[in-house]
Protein backbone atom coordinates (compact mmCIF):
# COMPACT_ATOMS: atom_id res chain seq x y z
CA UNK A 1 0.00 0.00 0.00
CA UNK A 2 1.20 3.40 -0.70
CA UNK A 3 3.20 5.50 2.30
CA UNK A 4 3.51 8.85 2.11
CA UNK A 5 5.54 10.55 -0.47
CA UNK A 6 7.06 13.95 0.15
CA UNK A 7 6.27 15.16 3.91
CA UNK A 8 7.63 12.43 5.98
CA UNK A 9 10.03 13.70 8.88
CA UNK A 10 7.99 16.70 9.28
CA UNK A 11 9.40 19.46 6.77
CA UNK A 12 6.36 21.53 6.63
CA UNK A 13 6.75 22.15 3.18
CA UNK A 14 3.05 20.55 1.87
CA UNK A 15 3.46 21.30 -1.99
CA UNK A 16 2.44 18.67 -3.79
CA UNK A 17 2.20 16.17 -0.40
CA UNK A 18 0.21 12.99 -0.29
CA UNK A 19 -1.58 11.92 3.02
CA UNK A 20 -2.71 8.77 3.18
CA UNK A 21 -5.66 8.50 6.09
CA UNK A 22 -8.25 6.19 7.71
CA UNK A 23 -11.61 6.57 8.71
CA UNK A 24 -14.79 4.20 9.01
CA UNK A 25 -16.45 7.47 7.56
CA UNK A 26 -15.40 8.52 4.28
CA UNK A 27 -18.80 8.71 2.49
CA UNK A 28 -19.81 11.50 4.85
CA UNK A 29 -20.08 14.93 3.03
CA UNK A 30 -17.12 16.28 5.43
CA UNK A 31 -14.70 14.40 4.26
CA UNK A 32 -15.66 15.10 0.56
CA UNK A 33 -14.97 18.74 1.79
CA UNK A 34 -11.80 18.13 4.13
CA UNK A 35 -10.31 16.34 0.83
CA UNK A 36 -11.38 19.27 -0.79
CA UNK A 37 -9.90 21.89 1.18
CA UNK A 38 -6.81 20.03 1.94
CA UNK A 39 -6.67 20.05 -1.86
CA UNK A 40 -6.50 23.60 -1.90
CA UNK A 41 -3.71 23.71 1.01
CA UNK A 42 -1.76 21.49 -1.55
CA UNK A 43 -2.17 18.25 0.43
CA UNK A 44 -3.77 15.74 -1.55
CA UNK A 45 -5.70 12.94 0.74
CA UNK A 46 -5.77 9.60 0.02
CA UNK A 47 -8.66 8.22 2.18
CA UNK A 48 -9.14 4.81 3.12
CA UNK A 49 -12.16 3.51 4.35
CA UNK A 50 -12.23 1.05 6.56
CA UNK A 51 -15.89 -0.81 8.03
CA UNK A 52 -14.42 -2.49 10.77
CA UNK A 53 -13.06 -0.65 14.03
CA UNK A 54 -10.46 -2.99 14.71
CA UNK A 55 -8.58 -2.43 11.50
CA UNK A 56 -7.45 1.53 10.84
CA UNK A 57 -4.63 1.37 14.20
CA UNK A 58 -3.23 -1.94 12.76
CA UNK A 59 -2.64 -0.73 9.09
CA UNK A 60 -0.97 3.01 10.94
CA UNK A 61 1.17 0.90 13.04
CA UNK A 62 2.14 -1.22 10.00
CA UNK A 63 2.83 1.75 7.78
CA UNK A 64 -0.13 1.17 5.32
CA UNK A 65 -1.29 4.51 6.02
CA UNK A 66 0.00 7.87 7.46
CA UNK A 67 -2.87 8.97 10.34
CA UNK A 68 -6.48 7.96 11.11
CA UNK A 69 -9.20 9.60 12.12
CA UNK A 70 -11.77 7.28 13.70
CA UNK A 71 -11.56 6.97 17.50
CA UNK A 72 -11.33 8.52 20.80
CA UNK A 73 -8.42 8.51 22.92
CA UNK A 74 -10.08 5.36 25.04
CA UNK A 75 -10.43 3.51 22.23
CA UNK A 76 -6.84 4.12 21.24
CA UNK A 77 -5.53 3.67 25.06
CA UNK A 78 -6.75 0.39 24.93
CA UNK A 79 -5.32 -0.34 21.61
CA UNK A 80 -1.87 0.79 22.78
CA UNK A 81 -1.94 -0.97 25.99
CA UNK A 82 -3.55 -3.91 24.68
CA UNK A 83 -0.72 -4.43 21.44
CA UNK A 84 2.02 -2.61 23.60
CA UNK A 85 1.90 0.06 21.16
CA UNK A 86 2.54 4.03 20.84
CA UNK A 87 0.10 5.50 18.14
CA UNK A 88 -0.02 9.01 19.00
CA UNK A 89 -3.18 11.62 18.82
CA UNK A 90 -1.86 15.30 17.27
CA UNK A 91 -5.65 16.85 17.46
CA UNK A 92 -8.27 16.93 18.42
CA UNK A 93 -11.87 16.97 16.42
CA UNK A 94 -15.20 16.60 18.39
CA UNK A 95 -16.66 15.06 21.08
CA UNK A 96 -20.03 13.20 20.55
CA UNK A 97 -22.41 12.01 23.05
CA UNK A 98 -23.10 8.69 23.41
CA UNK A 99 -26.70 7.84 24.16
CA UNK A 100 -29.37 4.93 25.67
CA UNK A 101 -32.23 4.32 23.09
CA UNK A 102 -35.40 2.21 23.49
CA UNK A 103 -38.07 1.37 20.85
CA UNK A 104 -40.30 -0.19 23.87
CA UNK A 105 -40.29 2.69 26.09
CA UNK A 106 -40.53 6.41 26.13
CA UNK A 107 -38.27 7.69 29.46
CA UNK A 108 -36.32 6.05 32.03
CA UNK A 109 -38.60 5.08 34.44
CA UNK A 110 -40.66 2.85 32.11
CA UNK A 111 -38.13 0.13 31.98
CA UNK A 112 -39.06 -2.40 34.06
CA UNK A 113 -36.06 -3.82 36.74
CA UNK A 114 -34.54 -6.94 35.12
CA UNK A 115 -35.05 -6.09 31.39
CA UNK A 116 -32.38 -6.18 29.24
CA UNK A 117 -29.95 -3.14 27.70
CA UNK A 118 -27.40 -3.96 24.71
CA UNK A 119 -24.27 -2.19 24.81
CA UNK A 120 -21.11 -2.51 22.12
CA UNK A 121 -18.41 -5.01 22.82
CA UNK A 122 -15.63 -3.57 21.91
CA UNK A 123 -13.83 -2.30 25.63
CA UNK A 124 -13.30 1.09 25.30
CA UNK A 125 -16.89 1.81 24.09
CA UNK A 126 -18.51 -0.73 26.64
CA UNK A 127 -16.85 0.97 29.36
CA UNK A 128 -18.25 4.26 28.76
CA UNK A 129 -21.39 2.72 27.62
CA UNK A 130 -21.65 0.86 31.52
CA UNK A 131 -21.08 4.70 32.35
CA UNK A 132 -24.15 5.83 30.73
CA UNK A 133 -25.80 3.44 32.29
CA UNK A 134 -24.39 4.23 35.47
CA UNK A 135 -25.26 7.77 35.36
CA UNK A 136 -28.62 7.08 33.71
CA UNK A 137 -29.55 5.57 36.87
CA UNK A 138 -29.93 1.86 35.86
CA UNK A 139 -26.36 0.24 37.09
CA UNK A 140 -24.55 0.41 39.69
CA UNK A 141 -21.01 -0.38 39.31
CA UNK A 142 -18.30 -1.90 42.08
CA UNK A 143 -15.03 0.13 42.89
CA UNK A 144 -13.65 2.68 41.16
CA UNK A 145 -12.34 0.37 37.56
CA UNK A 146 -11.79 3.46 34.56
CA UNK A 147 -12.58 0.37 32.35
CA UNK A 148 -15.46 -1.71 33.63
CA UNK A 149 -16.75 -4.41 32.05
CA UNK A 150 -19.73 -6.60 32.83
CA UNK A 151 -18.18 -8.16 35.89
CA UNK A 152 -17.80 -5.01 37.16
CA UNK A 153 -21.53 -4.48 37.52
CA UNK A 154 -23.15 -4.58 41.39
CA UNK A 155 -26.33 -7.14 39.91
CA UNK A 156 -28.29 -6.76 43.07
CA UNK A 157 -28.07 -3.06 42.87
CA UNK A 158 -28.18 -2.42 39.34
CA UNK A 159 -32.26 -1.84 37.40
CA UNK A 160 -31.08 -3.44 34.34
CA UNK A 161 -28.79 -6.61 33.08
CA UNK A 162 -26.50 -5.61 29.96
CA UNK A 163 -25.85 -7.88 26.86
CA UNK A 164 -22.49 -6.87 24.72
CA UNK A 165 -22.97 -6.96 21.47
CA UNK A 166 -20.96 -6.05 18.55
CA UNK A 167 -21.51 -2.02 18.01
CA UNK A 168 -22.98 -2.76 14.68
CA UNK A 169 -25.76 -4.68 15.82
CA UNK A 170 -26.31 -2.37 18.86
CA UNK A 171 -29.11 -0.66 17.00
CA UNK A 172 -30.30 -3.53 15.37
CA UNK A 173 -31.16 -5.03 18.85
CA UNK A 174 -33.62 -2.61 19.78
CA UNK A 175 -36.35 -4.81 18.74
CA UNK A 176 -35.79 -7.55 20.65
CA UNK A 177 -34.62 -5.39 23.93
CA UNK A 178 -36.06 -2.87 26.54
CA UNK A 179 -32.76 -0.55 25.20
CA UNK A 180 -29.53 -0.15 23.33
CA UNK A 181 -26.39 2.64 23.59
CA UNK A 182 -26.05 2.75 20.44
CA UNK A 183 -22.72 4.72 18.74
CA UNK A 184 -23.29 8.01 16.83
CA UNK A 185 -22.17 6.68 13.79
CA UNK A 186 -24.82 3.79 13.93
CA UNK A 187 -27.69 6.05 14.59
CA UNK A 188 -27.97 7.54 11.23
CA UNK A 189 -27.55 4.33 9.42
CA UNK A 190 -30.14 2.97 11.02
CA UNK A 191 -32.67 5.75 11.24
CA UNK A 192 -32.81 7.17 14.51
CA UNK A 193 -33.44 10.23 15.73
CA UNK A 194 -30.73 11.51 18.04
CA UNK A 195 -32.77 13.87 20.38
CA UNK A 196 -34.68 10.87 20.64
CA UNK A 197 -32.67 9.13 23.27
CA UNK A 198 -33.95 8.61 26.89
CA UNK A 199 -30.07 9.57 28.54
CA UNK A 200 -26.58 10.34 27.34
CA UNK A 201 -23.73 11.58 28.73
CA UNK A 202 -22.44 15.02 28.62
CA UNK A 203 -19.56 16.11 26.04
CA UNK A 204 -18.44 19.23 28.12
CA UNK A 205 -17.82 16.81 31.45
CA UNK A 206 -14.44 16.85 32.08
CA UNK A 207 -15.32 13.26 32.81
CA UNK A 208 -15.38 13.25 29.13
CA UNK A 209 -12.10 14.13 27.68
CA UNK A 210 -11.05 10.36 27.18
CA UNK A 211 -14.08 10.60 24.30
CA UNK A 212 -12.40 13.51 22.60
CA UNK A 213 -12.03 12.10 18.81
CA UNK A 214 -8.77 13.11 17.46
CA UNK A 215 -6.14 12.79 14.49
CA UNK A 216 -3.55 9.51 15.01
CA UNK A 217 -0.41 9.02 13.66
CA UNK A 218 2.86 7.11 14.94
CA UNK A 219 4.86 8.89 17.27
CA UNK A 220 7.41 9.38 15.43
CA UNK A 221 5.70 11.39 13.27
CA UNK A 222 3.47 13.70 16.08
CA UNK A 223 5.29 16.59 15.00
CA UNK A 224 4.72 16.53 11.10
CA UNK A 225 3.82 19.78 10.03
CA UNK A 226 1.23 18.26 7.13
CA UNK A 227 -0.30 16.33 9.28
CA UNK A 228 -0.43 19.15 11.71
CA UNK A 229 -2.11 21.43 8.77
CA UNK A 230 -4.64 18.90 8.57
CA UNK A 231 -6.19 19.35 12.08
CA UNK A 232 -6.18 23.09 11.04
CA UNK A 233 -8.02 22.40 7.80
CA UNK A 234 -10.52 20.04 10.08
CA UNK A 235 -11.52 23.25 11.58
CA UNK A 236 -12.80 25.04 8.93
CA UNK A 237 -16.23 26.53 9.49
CA UNK A 238 -17.81 24.26 6.09
CA UNK A 239 -16.05 21.04 7.46
CA UNK A 240 -17.54 21.69 10.57
CA UNK A 241 -21.05 22.78 9.23
CA UNK A 242 -21.18 19.48 7.85
CA UNK A 243 -19.97 17.59 11.20
CA UNK A 244 -22.64 18.78 13.01
CA UNK A 245 -25.89 18.25 10.20
CA UNK A 246 -24.06 14.50 10.29
CA UNK A 247 -24.69 14.70 13.83
CA UNK A 248 -28.09 15.77 13.91
CA UNK A 249 -26.15 18.90 15.81
CA UNK A 250 -24.69 16.57 18.46
CA UNK A 251 -21.42 16.89 17.98
CA UNK A 252 -19.57 19.65 20.28
CA UNK A 253 -15.99 20.65 18.65
CA UNK A 254 -13.23 20.44 20.59
CA UNK A 255 -9.36 22.42 20.02
CA UNK A 256 -6.67 20.52 21.81
CA UNK A 257 -3.18 20.49 20.88
CA UNK A 258 -1.19 17.05 20.49
CA UNK A 259 0.70 17.52 23.70
CA UNK A 260 -2.86 18.22 25.91
CA UNK A 261 -4.19 15.25 24.30
CA UNK A 262 -0.89 13.43 24.43
CA UNK A 263 -1.14 14.32 28.73
CA UNK A 264 -5.21 12.67 28.54
CA UNK A 265 -3.95 9.52 26.55
CA UNK A 266 -1.25 8.92 29.21
CA UNK A 267 -3.65 9.25 31.97
CA UNK A 268 -6.25 6.91 30.25
CA UNK A 269 -3.38 4.13 29.58
CA UNK A 270 -1.83 4.04 33.31
CA UNK A 271 -5.66 3.92 34.58
CA UNK A 272 -6.14 0.99 31.78
CA UNK A 273 -2.94 -1.01 33.07
CA UNK A 274 -3.60 -0.26 36.70
CA UNK A 275 -7.14 -2.13 36.09
CA UNK A 276 -5.68 -5.26 34.72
Amino acid sequence: MAALTACSGGSGDAGGDTVRIGTTEASDRSWEIFEDKAKDAGITLDVVNFSDYSQPNIALSQGQIDANLFQHLQFLGEYNTGADDDLTPIGATQIVPLGLYSQKHQSLADIPRGEEIAIPNDPSNQARALFVLKGAGLLTLTGDNPSPTPADIDANASKVKVTPVDAAQTALSLASVDGAIVNNTFLERSGIDPASALYKDDPSSPAAEPYINTFVTRSEDKDNATYLELVKIWHDPEIQAAVREESKGTSVEVERDGAQLQQILSRVEKGIRSAK
